[in-house]
């Protein structure tokens, strides 16, 4: 089974990169300018700037600011999710790919640094979008791991179990842990993550298992 969250995160990791130069100039200077300045603040005019083009040029392509916006997020979201699944295929058995995963979208979420601009000078627009509105974002992270899960399930290397709702505990303690870090669970690290998602996390891959 392949979910609508699944279906959109194949769907992102196939997004070619624009084939227009052009473009990418104009989403690397978006990038920097959101993460200096904040979205909000970041005009049309000051990314034209940062792009080296013309206003107008600016404006072809992306006639509204707000589909530069997420146009920009959706690069980075793509960028995110191919380094993670980079560091899981350096793994070979699903306990290490479900450690190395976890790890992964813990510490490179709490580190983004447009997640950690927005958070600090505008929470007012980032907050509900982690919190009260931010089912879409457990959903990506739920999908994520479902995925995987299903995968292993398929070759036989894990038990069958619901992988919605595994996958459900781990999306929800990452993001509690992006949310609200320090405490007993460690997040500040790779190492102390891992090791912890080895401990605590990997047996719910064994149900059953004492």
């Amino acid at each position: 089974m392949t979910t609508f969250d699944e279906a959109f995160l194949d769907d992102l990791r196939s997004m070619p990169e624009p084939g227009d130069e052009s473009v990418r100039r104009i989403l690397d200077a978006g990038l920097a300018c959101f993460v200096t300045h904040g979205i909000r603040r970041t005009t049309m005019n000051r990314i034209a700037e940062r792009a080296g083009l013309g206003v107008a040029t600016v404006y072809r392509r992306f006639p509204q600011k707000d589909q530069l916006v997420q146009a920009v997020l959706l690069r980075e979201v793509r960028a995110f999710i191919a380094g993670v699944d980079a560091k899981i295929a350096r793994v070979a058995t699903p306990e290490e790919q479900m450690a190395e995963g976890f790890t992964a979208f813990v510490t490179g979420v709490a580190r983004s640094p447009l997640l950690l601009r927005a958070m600090t000078s505008e929470p007012e627009t980032a907050l509900p979008f982690m919190t009260a509105r931010g089912e879409p974002v457990l959903a990506l992270g739920r999908g994520f791991i479902a995925g995987n899960i299903r995968r292993w399930q398929r070759q036989g290397a894990v038990a069958d179990f619901d992988a919605e709702l595994v996958a459900e505990i781990f999306a929800r303690l990452a993001h509690s842990l992006v949310l609200t870090p320090g405490g007993l669970i460690p997040s500040a690290d790779d190492d102390t993550t891992r090791a912890f998602a080895r401990r605590h996390l990997v047996p719910l891959l064994r149900p059953g298992e004492e």
